[in-house]
């Protein structure tokens, strides 16, 4: 009896010690997933994933105003309705898109730590010129008019597309057919500009004006559009195909994309700052994570060659 007893005892011991070792390494493969990069089927994540790490470049950080480098952190301003370029995650807190990305590694390489804020589209460039910010990437089409607020550093290029609702379609072919028609544009974006102008250019030829609806979001706008108080809607091509994508069938294109232009991050002129946003643009180019970011968002086409200083359009 006392053999068998202890035979039993060391089976015992045997399977408990098996047990322990099986729930160290299913916490151990655990702990290996929480690092892993989960995208939701939006293309959302919580953060960039490892393989487009970006390290501090002596070089640019150089460039770093000692004021914004001694604080160690780069504020950067955006508008979180943008999808895919800048929106908010599942969790509602979290900022991601091609800009978030693109932001958080130009911090890296600057050495500084992107602090991404949440700001009403046309609250942005005067909250950057009076200093809130230390730069705004929030899909801003780089334009001359602009230029005379803040400086622009170009990294992207996109054109406007329209869009309108599959139920009740209004079809156009350019700005030329808007008269008489209700658009829903966001409230300080080139697509708002070009609704009041064709407006006037309605009515200068005899016809109805473009009756547009200006909202502060663009999630607004896609919202105007589907509950049919608009027509139509345009915005960037990028925000447009992506709204398409994600409407359950609900929304479509319509017409042709007109006015591509690029696309700049904005900096106060008076802080010292572009000379070293540009170089940081450039070591991302070279680095590779420009292309890899793009790629992460389906954005290739829209990449440049070449980043420049206030090279925007009329």
């Amino acid at each position: 009896m006392l053999k068998q007893t202890s035979g039993r005892m060391a089976a015992i011991i045997r399977l408990s010690t098996i047990l322990v070792l099986a729930a160290a390494l299913a916490a151990f493969a655990g702990c290996g997933d929480d690092k892993e990069d989960t995208s939701d089927e939006k293309g959302g994540t919580s953060g960039i994933p490892a393989s487009i790490a970006a390290e501090k470049d002596d070089a640019v950080a150089a460039l770093v105003p000692a004021a914004i480098a001694d604080k160690g952190e780069l504020t950067v301003a955006l508008d979180a309705t943008y999808p895919p370029n800048e929106f908010f995650d599942d969790d509602g807190k979290t900022i991601v898109g091609m800009d978030a990305d693109l932001a958080k590694l130009i911090g890296d390489v600057m050495g500084l730590d992107a602090k991404l804020e949440n700001v009403t589209f046309d609250a942005i460039l005067p909250g950057l010129a009076a200093g809130k910010y230390d730069i705004a990437m929030s899909s801003f089409t780089d334009t001359k008019e602009r230029e005379k607020t803040v400086d622009m550093v170009t990294y992207f290029s996109a054109g406007t597309k329209f869009y309108t609702t599959t139920a009740e379609p209004v079809e156009v072919s350019g700005l030329a057919d808007l008269c008489g028609k209700t658009v829903a544009v966001q409230k300080g974006t080139t697509q708002a500009d070009d609704a009041e102008a064709q407006s006037k250019k309605c009515e200068a030829d005899g016809q109805q004006p473009v009756d547009a609806k200006v909202f502060t979001g663009q999630d607004q706008v896609n919202l105007a559009l589907t509950s049919g108080r608009a027509d139509l809607a345009f915005a960037d091509a990028p925000t447009v195909v992506y709204a398409v994508q994600q409407s359950d069938g609900k929304l479509k294109e319509t017409g042709e994309q007109y006015n591509e232009a690029p696309y700049g991050v904005a900096v106060n002129k008076d802080s010292g700052l572009t000379e070293a946003v540009l170089a940081a643009v450039k070591a991302l180019q070279s680095g590779g994570q420009y292309t890899a970011v793009l790629e992460r968002w389906s954005q290739s086409d829209g990449a440049i060659d070449e980043p420049k200083i206030n090279d925007g359009i009329e």
